[in-house]
């Protein structure tokens, strides 16, 4: 009995939570931090969280599922943490990126493809209208088609369509600022270099973190990101 629960124990996914910035610093990373503490509590996920870029050496990211970018912005990164990072997910594990992890390693351009695409520029915060692109998606299958919610809308560098799965767009037409023009993705996944990786560019603000749709969202994304399509323990 007790090493069946122990053996339990040693097999609940681990998720590395990173939230380094060297750029922009977002005041609502604790509560993205206290939502995603959360999210694996709830799903018997175990959590950690951390700044230090020291942690990514291959014996020690090989101890996680998923690794989640959590708001990073700029070169948080030197080359052989890069390196580790690569093969993290070339042995098949997870990468999710929040918001501003598109704001990052812009002299990294394997770090661009993982992403999906590298953040532009933004108007002011506003309300717009979200359309679920993927409506059967594990990840997206449960929210409002459309969704209107209050954001900070990036745009990107590039448009992502055609590497990845967009899951997402944002209509410009409900906005003002927009820059992509009427194809303007927002999240998106895709099987990349043996692993995974899940983006959603909504989570600037504090209230997204107690807006129950987005932290299941975010939840789902981890889930997807860890090769777990069902999404039966997300509720």
């Amino acid at each position: 009995m007790l090493l069946a629960a122990a053996l339990a124990l040693v097999s609940q996914p681990a998720i590395l939570v990173f939230t380094k910035t060297a750029g922009f610093r977002h005041d609502s990373i604790p509560l993205a931090k206290r939502a995603v503490y959360k999210i694996c509590e709830e799903r018997h996920w175990t959590p950690a969280f951390t700044e230090d870029a020291s942690w990514f050496t291959p014996g020690r990211l090989a101890g996680y599922s998923v690794v989640v970018f959590l708001m990073t912005t700029g070169d948080v990164l030197d080359d052989e943490q890069q390196s580790a990072m690569e093969g993290f997910i070339r042995s098949g594990h997870g990468y999710v990126g929040v918001h501003a992890a598109a704001d990052t390693e812009y002299d990294w351009p394997w770090y661009g493809k993982l992403v999906g695409a590298y953040f532009k520029t933004h108007p002011a915060i506003q309300q717009a209208t979200v359309h679920i692109e993927d409506t059967k998606h594990a990840t997206t299958n449960f929210l409002p088609n459309p969704w209107v919610r209050t954001d900070e809308w990036y745009e990107f560098r590039t448009n992502p369509r055609p590497n990845v799965h967009v899951l997402a767009t944002i209509d410009e037409s409900t906005y003002k600022g927009g820059g992509m023009g009427a194809d303007h993705p927002v999240m998106w996944c895709h099987e990349f270099d043996g692993g995974r990786a899940w983006y959603t560019a909504l989570g600037h603000t504090k209230e997204s973190y107690s807006d129950p749709l987005y932290v299941r969202m975010l939840a789902s994304g981890i889930q997807w990101a860890m090769g777990q399509p069902s999404m039966q323990r997300i509720r």
